[in-house]
């Protein structure tokens, strides 16, 4: 059922596991262990921690992620785009790296916008709603799409984009409102539904989703470079594809909405039902010649942490950058992993990415899903010797609040306890977020000004 949604599903990497040290490569093995262990052990693994998130962090940051050579219209204009909560930091890489000055807009979410300024003369900047969109987004969204229909032939849409779009750029269609978009966006993120599921709903209601912006830039040449936030990294999901031939149906939107019991409005199950919102064909409308490159993806962090990892002396595991599951779930699964893993002795790091999701039964909770992973893994892990973990939203904001995610050690769960707090009932309120804040264990960064999704690692070998 929906082929192209459910394609995005969880995948977990595999690792063979030598039961024999001595049988896998002898005493010299044996001895590479022992040092391995000894290193690991010498510094407090918080710091192992921070140290893999911010290695993943910089590996996908504008600042590496971005081609050196921008594509620059040789005889028109050229008029660059960036969209997302990477968008300030992709618009300055590309005016630094441009061979002439760049005209366009930045259009990102509140407070996402580097203290040593955002753009050179020319660009624009509008800050606007999310995870939710506001008034800002409806006035960005019409501003993009008077610059596209702007264009003529021989000039040429830049369009840096990453994740965060949806909710930023948010053109009603037709008999629709602001208020109709909020709902629908709010109901289905509070449902469980994937970031795939929510996406293809906002394509068909949206008159600059789905390759609509796209067609508006007519004649031009189109160009969108990507950090990818979805697992999977499908470009016409990131941020809803907004310059992407959409895969996706109407009917299929609509199944989405019955699955999950969202209650919507009659105005937006007639928009719906109305074949004139159906996304944007490729071969009828031109999308088939725009160019869409991902220039940045989850793996780029892992792989980038799995190096490090092994430089501090950890065993590496990546489980892979597409997991996609209820967080809480995932988090008591990871915790059976890392106590079978454990049982050996070997420093080990296991890495995985992508995306959980979050059912949420207390609308006034506090929290996010690398939160609520991370309480279920502690519950889990019940004190666990040895074993510490870190999830952290790669954008540096886990759901609606100020933290990128936290940190779970050893003694997280009797420290709780000491403190008066009921674990299991703060998972079951949705309200990770206090229970973090309580015990000093949340990880603030502020906005890192990119974003690949979720990071999460758990080492193994270290009591803290």
């Amino acid at each position: 059922m929906r082929p192209a949604i459910r394609g995005l599903a969880a995948r977990a990497g595999r690792v063979s596991l030598a039961s024999d040290p001595a049988k896998a490569g002898g005493e010299d093995l044996i001895a590479d262990i022992a040092a391995s262990t000894s290193r690991a052990a010498s510094r407090p693994v918080r710091d192992d921690l921070r140290t893999l998130f911010d290695t993943a962090v910089h590996a996908v940051s504008a600042e590496v992620a971005m081609p050196r050579t921008l594509p620059i219209s040789a005889h028109g204009r050229t008029v660059v785009i960036a969209v997302g909560k990477a968008a300030a930091a992709m618009m300055r890489v590309a005016q630094a790296r441009a061979a002439r000055p760049l005209e366009g807009l930045i259009v990102t979410r509140y407070g996402h916008l580097p203290p040593q300024g955002t753009a050179g003369p020319g660009v624009e900047v509008i800050e606007a709603g999310h995870p939710y969109p506001d008034e800002r987004s409806v006035t960005a969204a019409a501003q993009v799409l008077d610059m596209a229909r702007g264009l003529d032939a021989g000039d040429r849409l830049l369009l840096l984009l990453s994740g965060g779009g949806s909710a930023l750029l948010a053109a009603p269609a037709p008999g629709l409102t602001l208020d109709d978009k909020q709902g629908v966006t709010r109901a289905l993120l509070q449902s469980g539904a994937t970031i795939a599921e929510i996406n293809c709903v906002r394509k068909h209601l949206s008159a600059i989703k789905g390759g609509r912006l796209a067609v508006a830039a007519g004649p031009a040449q189109v160009t969108t470079w990507i950090i990818s936030d979805v697992p999977g990294d499908d470009p016409s999901y990131v941020s809803s594809g907004p310059t992407v031939a959409d895969t996706t149906s109407l009917a299929e939107a609509r199944e989405i909405i019955a699955e999950y019991g969202v209650q919507v409005s009659p105005q937006v199950a007639a928009a719906l039902a109305n074949p004139a919102n159906e996304t944007p064909e490729a071969d009828t409308l031109g999308l088939a010649g725009v160019e869409t490159r991902v220039i940045a993806r989850a793996r780029d962090g892992l792989v980038a942490a799995g190096a490090k990892a092994a430089e501090l002396g950890y065993q590496v595991m990546d489980l892979g950058d597409q997991l996609q599951a209820e967080a809480r779930h995932l988090g008591a699964s990871h915790a059976a992993l890392a106590r079978r893993l454990a049982k050996d002795g070997r420093p080990r790091a296991i890495l995985s990415g992508g995306e959980t999701t979050v059912t949420v039964t207390n609308k006034s909770g506090r929290g996010g899903r690398n939160l609520e992973y991370l309480l279920g893994l502690a519950i889990a892990l019940d004190g666990a010797p040895g074993i510490s973990a870190l999830a952290c939203d790669t954008d540096g904001i886990d759901g609606t609040e100020d933290a990128a995610g936290a940190i779970v050690t050893p003694d997280t769960i009797a420290r709780a306890k000491a403190a008066g707090l009921d674990p299991q009932r703060h998972l079951d309120r949705n309200d990770a977020y206090l229970f973090f804040e309580e015990l000093d264990d949340l990880v603030v960064t502020g906005p890192t000004l990119t974003n690949v999704n979720d990071f999460r690692a758990i080492l193994i070998g270290s009591d803290e």
